[in-house]
């Protein structure tokens, strides 16, 4: 393909004295550098005042009515860990499901409650009192007082029921047995007044009062499931990264053989996949309900229920089969592609096997990362624990003030318990009406901002460092020798000194799509029960045209970022130039770096799915040898899917760096194609294999 001008700008002309990344250069964008310094300054500000106000205790910690934490050390509660309601039927308010507090009395308490008692029945037993004085307010200490005065003056519950805790909170230990819902053994209870009441009420403002207690039920499995298998998870994941890095030693050495072999172990894994789900859909013919479909059976929290629907596994091998075929179709169109592909990949691998330590610079980029992320969550932890406890009136009768904040310090002395008897000043939740928490949603939000602006900062760091390094080998006509001695320290260097603009400047950009679309997601999630079908259309609309924009981006800042390693020039500059060189040579971009992007897919599919196909088998108890190591798990998938999830996140970190380097290659070779023509003057900088599939010598100089 000839270079051409016009619309895709002027091709790159011959330089005698470019020998690859420049070193006489200045610094670029030096306005959002300040920016971004003054951003990190701001930050550091909103993370101390965070930290100032908030109280993580909070989120650890149940609160009781009187705005105290349950559990907390150092505290009269310290050993009283769990919250426990008087009346958890009054749970079922709409005001749960807002606020998470119930209108009833809670206490904290040392254990949930393990039988049925009233307080008029434990009156008449005084070791049944005392064991009943432990779910009564602190300041009650008159036991000889009448019972309908301690029950009207709200010292202790009326009655308790045999509860279990769940999430530091007493809830009633609710069972159905053959579809009756009981407590314990029974299916009505003595409210503590005298009357019998049915145990579907407990259950009634037991949902209201934990609307995810199935959700926290499976939490809780996970859970387990994860302090029994850590290890084995662990171990999968050394697996994962022995064998990436196995695969990357083997590219390097054999890359065409390597690829080919790729290719053909993924076909096999994908057609055993579809052999297993064969093998388990037939298994499972004329099984009593493996017919019922999944839109009958509805969500199951016991995910393996699943597992035994023919449905499921139908479902399984008709994507394995889609997705095998159009490997395959993939493969015969792009064969020749694929030639030049692996010239490609295998000039990468020289370029990695000279520069090794790019294999681990991820690792710094991985730790920088983590660091953003934890300061980032930290100081949303303490953002969303700087409000202050709002205390409410809860009454049972009707009453002006119901609803209203008041004071707990004040309240017996005030107007509210003279014209409202029963009416109660009880913790409802965290706020606050100052001008802070006013503005707390706007520190949420810049917290938001500056974690994606960070976190894009520094991938593009590790992105620009990676490029100048793999461009100075390539424009090292005398390959090691006229390789500078450190290029991945020295490229590292020059983009912190010179180009932290630029880098700010693209991470600005991708942040602010980004930042738009998780506001898109979140009015999505608001208005899911609103049926303005136009609104939903133009949100979906919206939605997909910021995704498409943030993978253009990313594109574009990526060749950005590369031009800005080799020619350092300023962002927008480098963005034009990149755009234009592969706008020039549409066709390799479309089909050649697209190749290599699908084989470095194969290669991670393969090391995943190989991964995953042993942590199936082992986790499953099918591995003979080992059949008795393999711990007892609630869900077995739960640990094969971690692995498979973190064997992905391993070889992607390996293969990021081969990623970059063919991205950088790719550039190089195509600047290499318009500066030079093979002569003496002007000779070709590519490898001898991309000379030879592209017909291209240097004259006067024999390519092996």
């Amino acid at each position: 393909m000839g270079a051409r001008s016009g619309n895709h700008g002027t091709p790159q002309k011959y330089d005698p004295t470019f020998k690859g990344p420049i070193y006489d250069r200045g610094c670029t964008d030096i306005v959002c550098c300040v920016l971004l310094l003054l951003a990190i300054v701001a930050y550091v500000v909103v993370g101390v005042v965070a930290w100032t106000h908030g109280d993580p205790r909070k989120v650890i910690y149940p609160t009781d009515s009187r705005g105290q934490f349950c559990g907390q050390q150092g505290t009269p509660n310290e050993n009283k860990p769990f919250l426990f309601y008087f009346d958890i039927v009054k749970c079922a308010s709409p005001l749960v499901l807002l606020q998470f507090q119930c209108p009833t009395m809670q206490i904290c308490v040392s254990q949930c409650p393990d039988r049925y008692l009233t307080y008029l029945g434990a009156s008449q037993s005084s070791a049944q009192l005392q064991y009943y004085r432990n779910f009564c307010v602190p300041e009650f200490q008159n036991l000889q007082k009448p019972p309908l005065e301690v029950l009207k003056d709200k010292e202790c519950p009326a009655m308790l029921i045999p509860s279990t805790p769940l999430a530091r909170r007493c809830f009633p230990a609710i069972q159905a047995k053959e579809g009756v819902i009981m407590v314990g053994n029974e299916t009505t209870y003595n409210d503590g007044l005298g009357q019998l009441r049915n145990v579907t009420e407990l259950l009634e403002g037991a949902k209201k009062a934990n609307v995810v207690l199935e959700a926290r039920q499976l939490a809780m499995k996970i859970f387990e499931d994860y302090t029994v298998s850590w290890y084995w998870i662990i171990i999968g994941l050394v697996i994962a990264m022995v064998a990436s890095l196995v695969f990357i030693v083997l590219l390097r050495l054999l890359a065409g053989v390597m690829v080919w072999v790729m290719i053909v172990m993924v076909v096999l894994v994908l057609a055993y996949g579809i052999f297993h789900c064969y093998l388990e859909y037939a298994k499972l013919k004329g099984e009593a309900g493996s017919d019922v479909s999944l839109k009958d059976l509805g969500f199951q929290t016991d995910l393996r229920v699943y597992l035994h629907l023919r449905q499921t596994w139908l479902a399984f091998m008709i994507i394995l089969c889609i997705v095998e075929v159009v490997i395959i179709l993939l493969l015969i169109f792009l064969r020749k592609r694929i030639l030049i592909a692996i010239a490609l990949i295998k000039e990468a691998s020289r370029a990695v096997g000279h520069i090794m330590s790019s294999l681990l610079f991820p690792l710094c980029t991985f730790f920088l990362l983590c660091l953003c992320i934890a300061y980032w969550a930290s100081t949303a932890v303490f953002l969303s624990t700087s409000n202050e406890a709002v205390y409410k009136v809860f009454n049972e009768s009707t009453c002006q003030f119901s609803g209203q904040s008041c004071n707990p310090e004040t309240f017996n002395t005030s107007n509210v318990t003279k014209l409202c008897p029963d009416a109660q000043c009880l913790f409802a939740f965290y706020g606050g009406e100052t001008a802070y928490h006013r503005y707390l949603i706007v520190l949420q939000f810049f917290n938001v901002f500056m974690f994606f602006w960070l976190a894009n900062f520094i991938i593009a760091l590790g992105q620009v460092t990676l490029a100048g390094a793999f461009a100075s080998y390539y424009w090292a006509f005398k390959k090691p020798d006229d390789m500078p001695p450190f290029p991945l320290f020295s490229s590292f260097s020059r983009a912190l000194r010179y180009h932290t603009g630029s880098l700010a400047f693209g991470s600005l950009i991708l942040a602010i799509v980004q930042v738009i679309r998780v506001t898109l997601e979140y009015l999505d999630h608001k208005l899911k029960a609103a049926e303005n079908r136009l609104a939903k259309f133009l949100l979906s609309c919206l939605k997909c045209c910021f995704w498409c924009l943030e993978k253009f981006i990313k594109f574009l800042n990526r060749n950005a970022y590369i031009m800005i390693a080799v020619y350092g020039t300023n962002f927008c500059t480098s963005a034009r130039n990149a755009f234009f060189l592969l706008m020039r040579n549409i066709i390799r971009v479309a089909v050649l770096d697209k190749v290599t992007d699908f084989l470095f897919f194969l290669g991670k599919l393969l090391i995943v799915g190989s991964v995953g196909i042993l942590a199936f088998f082992f986790f499953t108890h099918r591995i003979k040898l080992v059949e008795d190591t393999a711990p007892s798990l609630n869900y077995y998938w739960v640990p094969i899917l971690t692995v498979i999830v973190g064997s992905y996140l391993i070889a992607h970190g390996f293969f990021s760096v081969y990623g970059m380097c063919v991205d950088t290659l790719f550039l190089c070779f195509l600047e290499d194609l318009e500066r030079n023509d093979g002569s003496d003057e002007k000779p070709y900088f590519m490898s001898p294999d991309l000379k030879r599939l592209l017909k291209k010598r240097n004259k006067g100089q024999p390519d092996a």
